[in-house]
């Protein structure tokens, strides 16, 4: 072994700094497995593609030769609250543990820190939505006088949603840089010149891909004095770089353009330009696009991805991204007139100037190879053009200086080369190491897929869901959790569920994602034993309950991607034009990443014990179920549901009442 790798294993070593700074460690083969691979990534520079089931404990696994190396390092996670766990708690314990004068340092988007400039604008301005903003606006106002950080995870309630935190926060468009008269005491520059001095660096996959694209987070100037690179949560990158890669234009973007150049030209122009008129054609251009965008869509909820020629090739569409562009010029011939007042003017006619451009863009034709679609929500309509994956975006940036590359997630594919996230990023070259869970699945968990069982597309299938979650939450006493596939399945199972225990009259609480912030419903979750969660995407994933609080997850089908997806709907036409089966390599593929991210909501600890049950009766009845089957970890199977309350009256503890 090299000598990082010895230190590597003396660390883990059951008298090693680890075990002598924590009591409850415990060495785990697979731990020092992942740990030795990452060494050897960093003494080569080279590539590593990692799955570490749950339990590994892979973000040691990856931390610790890390540190020992002594190299600069960039660490991405998927969420800004992975990061936060990074920087407060991973690192603290572990420099501490290995006596590593490490410096480390946080790195967010611009929307995660406060902009002084902004937040004084935001107090002289009139314009706040409702009595909770002025109350938030308050709040962030008496916090900002203490932070140090300006990073707003720092302020205790602050619902993400907000209305307030865009009119406290910069963008990439209305950041004023240097010219801004609170630029020296900017939380965002401080954050960017402390990430530059520090020797390891956490930001997120977004920040990450935004940058190559905009060069605007301070990524750019970071990476190439980088020796490792390492990707947590990896399965996410892919999503994140088509999304960021790409070029967008929002009703939102415009929107906010409207305010800012209203407030500003009211507050320091007033009667030079008619702001009022041009904020208003602003304004009604963004939401008539909103409109044509949704055509006859109604009671939307979520985001809904539309194909671009469903709504393209209609004329009431294209005249009102026309008028948006010209609604756009008008607004930057305005703002040229006052240039010369402000900084303020002269960086709202830039986005002026973008904006117009941006609409002029997605009047002609997509680039060649990208794919085109519309996101429409209820608040706002974003027309998206992006490349199809992050492999040209990722070799660019891997051929650019060497170092080492580690990418690792508890869910990568379901075979040795992990192909469902290699071929995506173009790492088929690459190392490929897949490390199982280390807990005892056969022993601690049941896997129960109901055969004779309504199948997804059949109209008795949610109620069945409701009805067979309802039944397993009162053998287990609540402790449940529903993951459903889309919104409308949310919905109509989380209200059937509550209409099945008020008809019998129990006492557990239904609780239903979008009620209510996703921490304070989990925190309500683990408060009431006696309840069952209905979530969908949002929960797959990312939340962690150990112990007997969760002990039976329920799958409403197979988590198949939609069909007529624009994005998937490119892939299938690509993947089918080299010859390959769209079905088995894309979509069985994908439905077997998903379906391993939901199941790992359920054991999470040694001791932890529990039930899945996948209520789609393909997983039992065609071909391709055996592979999703063996793409979960090995848990043992039940053929019925006697069997499978059987199990869950001997977690709770008692018996069945019949």
């Amino acid at each position: 072994m090299t000598p990082l790798q010895d230190a590597v294993s003396a660390a883990f070593a059951r008298d090693g700094a680890l075990a002598q700074a924590d009591a409850g460690h415990v060495e785990r083969e697979v731990q020092v497995r992942m740990a030795l691979a990452v060494a050897q990534a960093i003494e080569d520079k080279s590539a590593l593609v990692a799955e570490a089931g749950t339990g590994v404990g892979k973000t040691f696994a990856y931390l610790v030769p890390t540190l020992l190396s002594g190299a600069r390092a960039l660490i991405s996670t998927a969420t800004k609250s992975l990061q936060d766990q990074l920087f407060l708690r991973d690192l603290p314990r572990l420099r501490d543990a290995l006596k590593l004068p490490v410096s480390v340092a946080l790195l967010k988007g611009r929307g995660s820190y406060l902009c002084l400039h902004r937040m004084n604008q935001a107090r002289q301005s009139a314009d706040l939505p409702d009595r909770w903003a002025v109350r938030t606006l308050a709040k962030v106002e008496q916090w900002s006088r203490g932070t140090v950080s300006g990073d707003l995870a720092e302020l205790e309630g602050l619902d993400e949603r907000s209305s307030v935190i865009p009119l406290v926060t910069s963008t990439r468009e209305n950041c004023l840089g240097s010219e801004c008269p609170e630029f020296r005491a900017c939380h965002v520059v401080k954050a960017r010149r402390d990430a530059m001095a520090a020797d390891l660096v956490v930001v997120n996959h977004h920040l990450f891909f935004a940058d190559m694209a905009l060069r605007d987070t301070g990524v750019a100037e970071l990476l190439p004095s980088v020796e490792v690179a390492v990707f947590d949560e990896a399965h996410q990158l892919a999503e994140a770089g088509v999304q960021f890669l790409g070029t967008t234009l929002s009703s939102a973007q415009v929107i906010d353009f409207a305010r800012d150049m209203l407030g500003a030209g009211l507050q320091l122009a007033r009667g030079l330009v008619p702001w009022s008129e041009l904020a208003s054609r602003c304004d009604k251009a963004a939401r008539d696009l909103r409109i044509a965008a949704a055509g006859p869509l109604r009671d939307l909820r979520g985001t809904l991805k539309l194909r671009w020629d469903e709504r393209a090739t209609r004329e009431d569409f294209t005249s009102t991204l026309a008028a948006l562009g010209e609604a756009c010029v008008a607004a930057r011939v305005g703002l040229d007139m006052v240039s010369e007042l402000s900084p303020e003017f002269s960086k709202l006619a830039e986005r002026a100037a973008q904006l117009g451009a941006l609409a002029g863009t997605f009047s002609e034709p997509a680039k060649t190879g990208n794919v085109r679609w519309i996101d429409v929500s209820p608040h706002q309509a974003r027309l998206v053009e992006s490349p199809l994956d992050i492999r040209d975006a990722l070799r660019e940036q891997m051929a650019a200086a060497p170092k080492a590359w580690v990418f690792t997630s508890a869910t990568l594919g379901d075979d040795d080369r992990l192909s469902w996230f290699t071929d995506s990023a173009g790492l088929e070259d690459a190392r490929t190491l897949r490390l199982g869970s280390p807990f005892d699945y056969a022993e601690n968990a049941r896997l129960y897929v109901p055969r004779a069982f309504p199948k997804p597309n059949e109209p008795g299938h949610a109620p069945a869901v409701a009805g067979l979650a309802a039944r397993c939450a009162r053998a287990l006493g609540g402790r449940t959790f529903v993951l459903t596939t889309t919104l409308r399945a949310l919905q109509s199972i989380g209200e059937q569920l509550r209409a099945e225990f008020e008809a019998q009259g129990d006492s557990i609480q239904v609780l239903l994602q979008g009620q209510v912030p996703k921490r304070q419903l989990m925190q309500q979750f683990l408060a009431q034993p006696r309840s069952v969660l209905v979530g969908s995407q949002s929960f797959w994933e990312g939340i962690d309950v150990p112990g007997d609080a969760l002990q039976c997850v329920l799958i409403d089908k197979l988590p198949f991607p939609p069909p007529n997806d624009p994005l998937v709907e490119v892939r299938v036409k690509r993947l089918e034009a080299e010859g390959r089966n769209a079905f088995a390599d894309y979509f069985v593929a994908e439905a077997a990443v998903s379906l391993k991210q939901g199941a790992g909501r359920l054991i999470r600890s040694e001791s932890d014990r529990g039930l899945l049950v996948v209520c789609d009766p393909r997983m039992a009845a065609m071909n391709y179920g055996r592979r999703l089957r063996q793409a979960l970890p090995p848990m043992s199977l039940l053929t019925t549901e006697d069997e499978a309350l059987a199990w869950l009256t001997s977690l709770a503890g008692f018996e069945l009442p019949f």
